[in-house]
């Protein structure tokens, strides 16, 4: 590492996590955090990985390192997640986590005696949410695209439409469409907990995984492998307890659910607590109360995980019910909690008006979220130890941050075009099948 000395290797380390689909603005909240999760070998290995996924080889070539030390690193990043490592086309491919979904996630599962959890809540607690130029840098500036979309229940939706539902909207397909399965620790919940602030009785294990996503885990001890059964227990459970299902915001290939409380789950308190509705993508449907048979119980409002609906005294003479159930369109996420509280089935989902398109795959979500960022540039150039190409990143990355260049590549019209240029450009390189992913 002789070529580190008399630079700070946490810096440079907050630097390349920041260069990803979410962002982490450097303080010295970041620099302890980082520094207390990674060794500074780790970190040297970390900065000097290429962004997307990698095999040994292309890590050997990038890195120059020995084999059997690169190996060594990879098993101690990988069994904190901090790197992750996917069997894929025969092989394992290595990537760094990101902070969201990965660092943060991933730490507050680890489990065992080693795992200092109630240290590492802390640190991600004062970074990630006391501190908030984290939310400003991911959320502030209106972004639509992120990690985590709402998954209706289905049985709040509305029987009329419900043949309309599609299968990556139902998590019957979902546990369905896949053969692998495991449950882990609410990192959410988990972090308030140590903290002392979990004030609900709803149980740590139960964020959900599928298919290369739960080998992963499991490989890991980040969760346990369950089957069919218990997975649909689970997703039972949490109709019943009235958790918000957060999915992985694709719709193909879908590796994660979370099942979040309105307590302790981030996004939702992003939108109930700091008032950033787009920290969790909605569903494709919008709760809506039938005046005919709404009673006036206020259950529904009591239930919204973000304060999504109020009641007010009832308007209009002949009145039989006390107050009314109102519905701010602004900020309801879809979820359906409210419906499956609702004693009269008055209150119901139903499709919105304007259409929410989510990404189809991983490949065409990391592609927008890093445009929204301004990361792309990584993506499309991603060895960061290329000296050639890092002239060009810096002046693409430059491009496509212009904001008329990134509104136009957002846009319905040029989103299309955009994402299958992409996939042109990896295809030519041989990698077609990550376009999948």
């Amino acid at each position: 590492m002789g070529h580190l000395v008399g630079k700070d290797i946490f810096r440079e380390l907050g630097r390349k996590i920041d260069g990803m689909e979410t962002r982490v603005p450097w303080s010295d909240k970041l620099h302890a955090l980082l520094k207390e999760l990674y060794s500074e070998r780790e970190a040297d290995l970390v900065i000097r990985m290429p962004y997307g996924l990698s095999t040994l080889r292309d890590l050997r070539s990038a890195t120059g390192l020995d084999e059997n030390i690169l190996r060594g690193l990879l098993d101690g990043l990988t069994a904190k997640g901090l790197v992750m490592d996917l069997w894929l086309q025969g092989e394992y491919h290595y990537a760094p986590s990101p902070m969201v979904v990965g660092i943060f996630e991933f730490t507050m599962m680890r489990m065992g005696p080693e795992a200092d959890s109630k240290g590492w809540a802390k640190l991600l607690h004062e970074y990630m949410e006391l501190d908030p130029s984290f939310r400003k840098a991911n959320l502030d500036r209106g972004e639509r695209i992120f990690n985590l979309r709402t998954m209706p229940h289905e049985k709040a939706l509305d029987s009329s439409e419900y043949f309309e539902v599609l299968d990556y909207e139902k998590a019957s397909a979902l546990i369905a469409d896949h053969d692998r399965f495991a449950v882990g620790l609410c990192s959410c919940r988990h972090k308030k907990l140590h903290l002392g602030e979990k004030t609900c009785g709803v149980p740590l294990e139960k964020c959900s995984q599928f298919g290369y996503a739960a080998d992963f885990m499991i490989r890991h001890n980040l969760s346990r492998e369950v089957s069919r059964s218990e997975m649909m227990e689970n997703f039972a459970q949490s109709r019943e307890m009235g958790l918000v299902l957060g999915a992985d915001n694709v719709q193909k290939n879908i590796k994660f659910v979370c099942h979040c409380c309105k307590c302790c789950c981030g996004p939702l308190l992003g939108i109930s607590k700091y008032g950033y509705p787009n920290a969790i993508v909605t569903s494709s449907y919008i709760a809506g109360i039938a005046d005919e048979t709404c009673v006036g119980c206020g259950k529904c409002a009591k239930a919204c995980p973000i304060n999504a609906i109020s009641t007010a005294p009832a308007a209009g003479p002949g009145r039989k019910r006390k107050q009314d159930a109102r519905v701010d369109d602004s900020i309801c996420i879809g979820c359906g909690v409210c419906a499956l509280k609702c004693p009269t089935k008055a209150c119901r989902l139903a499709k919105r008006r304007q259409r929410v398109i989510h990404p189809e795959t991983t490949f065409e979500r990391l592609m927008l979220q890093c445009l929204e960022k301004g990361t792309l540039q990584n993506q499309i150039f991603a060895n960061p130890t290329g000296i050639g190409e890092k002239f060009i990143r810096s002046f693409v990355g430059g491009f496509l941050r212009l904001s008329p260049v990134k509104k136009a590549l957002m846009s319905d019209t040029l989103r299309s075009r955009f994402l299958d240029a992409m996939k042109q450009g990896v295809a030519r390189q041989g990698k077609g099948w990550m376009t999948e992913l």
